[in-house]
C-alpha cells in the first residue's frame, strides 16, 4: 500500500449526537478535515456523491475549496454518478478545479448505485436513448466527458467570432494530465476489465454486486488481478492505480471505546441489492495493533496501491482527525505505507 486517504459519505441531519446538523456543517467540516488530514500526512480526501439525499451532492465547489486551502493532499470523489452529469459542463468544472489545486484531482466516476429517487437522472434532464439502459447512458456520458478533458474538438466554430477560422472548439480550460486521474467505480469483475480496456484507474469499494462464495477480500483481489491483466493486454503505456475502501475504526481511548467498543469485527454479508446477489466486506474494529494485523491479511488491501478509510463524518472534525492520526501512526505503516 503506497497511499491512504479518507472517504466521507458527508451525512448530515438533525440526529441525536450528530455534529453535522446542516448541509453547511457537512461542507465546512469536510474542508477542515481535509486540511487536518494533510497536516497528518494523509494522502487523500475523497467524498461520496449522492443526489436527493442529505449527503454531498455537488462535489466541485467542495473540491475547489479544499484545493484552495491545501497544497499537497489529493482530493477526489468516490464516486460521481454519471447518469446525472452534463459531461461538457462537468469537464469544465473538473479542469477548473484541477488547475486551482495544482493538478491534484482524482475523480472517481461510475454508472451509479441504488438511490432514494425512483428515476432521479431524468429529473436532471437525462433520459436514456431508445434501446439504452441507464448504465449505457452513464457510459455514453463518461466517453464524452473523457473526450472533452482530453482536448477533443466539441463545438463547431462560428467563423464570425473566430476571425474566419473554422473547425471544432474544445472546452476550456484544459488541465493536462487530468485524463490519467479518472477512476471507474467497478462493482463486478467484468466492469473492472471494461475499465482497464478503457484506460481508467480502478476504484473498488466494500461492496461487489456479485458473489462466488469466497471471502470478500479474495473476490476483490481477483477483480484487481483481472483488471491488471486486462490493462497489460490493452497496452496503455502507463501504470494505473487501484484503490479499495474499508471501514476501519480503531479503539484507542475512552471516547472511541464508548462509540465502537461494543461492536465486533463482524463478517462479510451477502444479500440482494438492486436485483443482484451481492457481497459486502466486513468492518475492521478494534485496537490499532490488531487492526494492522487483520488488514495485513486482507488480500485486496495488499493488492491495491491506495486504501480509503471511510470516516464517521457526523462525529465531527476533531474526532475524525484523531481517528486518522491513529491510522497513520499505528496501522498504515504496518501495511507498507510511509508518510
Amino acid at each position: 500500500m503506497k497511499r491512504f486517504g479518507f472517504l466521507s459519505f458527508g451525512h448530515w441531519g438533525p440526529h441525536p449526537g450528530s455534529r453535522t446538523r446542516t448541509g453547511a456543517d457537512a461542507l465546512l467540516q469536510a474542508i477542515d478535515l481535509s486540511v487536518a488530514a494533510e497536516e497528518l500526512g494523509v494522502d487523500g480526501a475523497f467524498f461520496r456523491v449522492h443526489h436527493y439525499a442529505r449527503q454531498q451532492s455537488s462535489p466541485f465547489p467542495l473540491l475547489a475549496a479544499i484545493a484552495a486551502r491545501t497544497s499537497r493532499i489529493e482530493m477526489g470523489t468516490g464516486v460521481i454518478d454519471m447518469r446525472y452529469e452534463n459531461p461538457l459542463y462537468m469537464a469544465e468544472e473538473a479542469a477548473s478545479t484541477d488547475l486551482i489545486g495544482g493538478e491534484r484531482l482524482q475523480l472517481g466516476i461510475s454508472r451509479g448505485s441504488p438511490e432514494p429517487a425512483l428515476d432521479g437522472a431524468s429529473t436532471f434532464g437525462h433520459v436514456p436513448a431508445e434501446g439504452q439502459t441507464p448504465a449505457d447512458m452513464a457510459r455514453v456520458h463518461t466517453d464524452l466527458f473523457r473526450q472533452a478533458i482530453a482536448g477533443a474538438g466539441i463545438a463547431q466554430a462560428d467563423p464570425r467570432m473566430t476571425g474566419g477560422a473554422p473547425g471544432l472548439l474544445p472546452i476550456q480550460p484544459q488541465s493536462p494530465g487530468l485524463g490519467r486521474r479518472i477512476w471507474w467505480g467497478a462493482g463486478t469483475r467484468a466492469t473492472a476489465v471494461w475499465a482497464a480496456e478503457q484506460g481508467m484507474n480502478l476504484m473498488s469499494s466494500t461492496l461487489l454486486t456479485e458473489d462466488t462464495g469466497v471471502p470478500f477480500d479474495q473476490l476483490q483481489a481477483e477483480q484487481i488481478s483481472l483488471f491488471r491483466q486486462a490493462w497489460a493486454d490493452a497496452g496503455h503505456g502507463w501504470e494505473p492505480r487501484v484503490s479499495v475502501s474499508r471501514s476501519v475504526l480503531p479503539i484507542f481511548d475512552d471516547e472511541t471505546r464508548g462509540y465502537f467498543g461494543g461492536s465486533s469485527e463482524g463478517q462479510d454479508q451477502v444479500g440482494m441489492l438492486d436485483g443482484a446477489r451481492s457481497r459486502f466486506g466486513k468492518s475492521y474494529i478494534g485496537e490499532p495493533d490488531l487492526l494492522a494485523a487483520e488488514l495485513a491479511k486482507d488480500e485486496a488491501v495488499q493488492s491495491a496501491d491506495t486504501l480509503m478509510i471511510t470516516v464517521p463524518n457526523q462525529l465531527g472534525v476533531d474526532f475524525n482527525a484523531r481517528l486518522l492520526e491513529s491510522v497513520a501512526r499505528d496501522v498504515a505503516p504496518a501495511l507498507g505505507w510511509r508518510r
